[in-house]
């Protein structure tokens, strides 16, 4: 156990940081077969491995630690970021983890986790031994794949996104523009104009949503069912969104 305690404060770490913890890869390769045997430490995958409480006989690490340590570049996104701030509505178990380092999904301790392509210039927030998307970008992440991400799809984004404390209309605009994406910028502000209730978000947030939409109509999801017609945002929606914000809008049927 001459390692262990340190490897308690890694809670996780790879080959590499062990050998220079040992002082070699010969004594590194040596101690991760004898820790492993022992069960001090686990898998998680290829060239990672996770410290085990002797007591408890489960990781150091939670989950999302676990995601956030998977790559140097790794942070949690999505609906993950959402349960980090303790605002899902759903619990899944699967962890979004944004990185450049391409891997297939993989399994540990009742996790499955994912890789999303990150984003240019994510604005990220460090603690609790976690990286992971500030409520503004993991706000915009998820509209924009919110057909993507987990099987709760539109109606789990939504109410995530109800229970989000207050949003910075300046951060959220931050965003969008380093997305630079005019549908985005449409569905986002017919979306946080719909759920205005909760954010009390300024007119002029929406008012610079505006000045980026596309000309033509878009449809905003792909689900065709029951759509009406959105003038402002020139957006086809479904029915159900309305129902879900219980927000009152003048619409023409589609």
């Amino acid at each position: 156990m001459k390692h262990y305690e340190t490897l308690i404060k890694l809670g996780c770490f790879t080959r590499q940081q062990l050998a220079e913890v040992t002082g070699s890869d010969a004594a590194a390769t040596a101690c991760i077969y004898g820790y492993l045997k022992k069960g001090y430490i686990e898998r998680v995958r290829h060239n990672l491995y996770a410290t085990i409480s002797l007591e408890s006989k489960i990781p150091i690490l939670n989950r999302f630690q676990i995601g956030s340590h998977l790559f140097p570049d790794a942070y949690l996104s999505h609906h993950s970021a959402f349960e980090v701030y303790g605002c899902a509505n759903q619990v899944f178990n699967e962890i979004y983890v944004s990185t450049k380092s391409r891997f297939k999904d993989f399994e540990y301790d009742m996790a499955r986790y994912h890789r999303i392509a990150p984003k240019r210039n994510p604005a990220i927030i460090q603690e609790g031994g976690m990286i992971y998307t500030s409520p503004e970008q993991t706000v915009i992440d998820s509209i924009c794949d919110f057909e993507k991400i987990g099987s709760g799809g539109l109606k789990e984004t939504l109410r995530c996104m109800m229970l989000m404390p207050a949003l910075d209309n300046d951060k959220l605009l931050d965003v969008l523009k380093q997305y630079n994406n005019g549908f985005l910028y449409q569905k986002t502000g017919y979306m946080l104009e719909e759920m205005n209730d909760d954010f009390d978000l300024p007119d002029s947030f929406f008012n610079e949503c505006l000045k980026h939409i596309p000309h033509s109509k878009r449809y905003f999801t792909k689900e065709m069912n029951r759509l009406v017609f959105n003038k402002k945002w020139k957006l086809y929606v479904p029915m159900s969104l309305q129902k879900i914000t219980a927000k009152g809008v003048d619409y023409d049927a589609f």
